[in-house]
């Protein structure tokens, strides 16, 4: 009995000795700084010549800047939410795959950008949109306007693929939810002269080769778990 009490004390001391100061009231950090910037250079160029910020500019023609910019904000995170959890959802699948799967969509994205960068600037007929008095009623007709226009964007691939790849769902949500919120604050507040100065298509082929490196990456990840 004496030799037990005797050992234990000694192996506590060795394990406060072992413990680095503060190491056990340090916890990991619930995000990824570099997941979050990744997550904002990827998301941000293929944004800013996409129909969702021409449809936030014509929608701040026709209504006051801040219900518009609510609605439309709303709008992008519900939807990167959506992107996120599908992403994280083909991160359960084997690592092969996986890495195969997000390979795939970087390369898509890169083609349809690069075959857009001639193309003119997207834009959405919100003619038969009308004037609302209320703030409510203006954010609920931004919301359902972006909503609708961002299914199936690139954006959203994008969110996807990163959320697959990275396994870090809350800082992809928070880096291509902060990317689509400057985009939407620059075409509401600054309106139809940012438009116009956009070079559209060099920032359709800087999204490309982008989305081109991504995808590279994602399939040297493929033949390394194969491999």
């Amino acid at each position: 009995m004496g030799e037990t009490f005797d050992q234990q004390p000694c192996a506590a001391r060795s394990e406060a000795a072992l413990t680095p100061p503060g190491g056990a009231q340090r916890k990991e950090s619930p995000v990824v700084l570099s997941v979050i910037a990744t997550a904002f250079i990827l998301v941000l160029p293929v944004e800013l010549p996409d129909k969702t910020l021409f449809a936030s500019l014509v929608l701040a023609t026709r209504f006051p800047p801040l219900p518009v910019f609510v609605g439309v904000g709303t709008a992008f995170g519900l939807q990167v939410a959506i992107a996120v959890t599908a992403g994280s959802l083909l991160s359960l699948l084997p690592d092969a795959l996986v890495s195969g799967i997000v390979a795939l969509l970087f390369l898509v994205g890169a083609v349809i950008l690069w075959r857009s960068a001639t193309a003119g600037a997207e834009d959405d007929d919100l003619d038969e949109t009308r004037q609302g008095t209320s703030f409510l009623r203006v954010a609920a007709i931004s919301f359902g306007v972006l909503f609708a226009a961002e299914w199936g964007d690139l954006s959203q691939l994008a969110t996807a693929g990163l959320a697959a790849r990275y396994d870090e769902p809350l800082s992809v949500f928070v880096g291509a939810w902060a990317a689509l919120l400057v985009v939407s604050g620059l075409a509401v507040f600054l309106g139809k002269k940012l438009a116009d100065r956009l070079p559209i298509a060099l920032i359709r082929r800087v999204a490309a080769a982008l989305f081109l490196v991504f995808a590279v990456f994602a399939v040297v990840e493929t033949v390394r778990a194969l491999t």
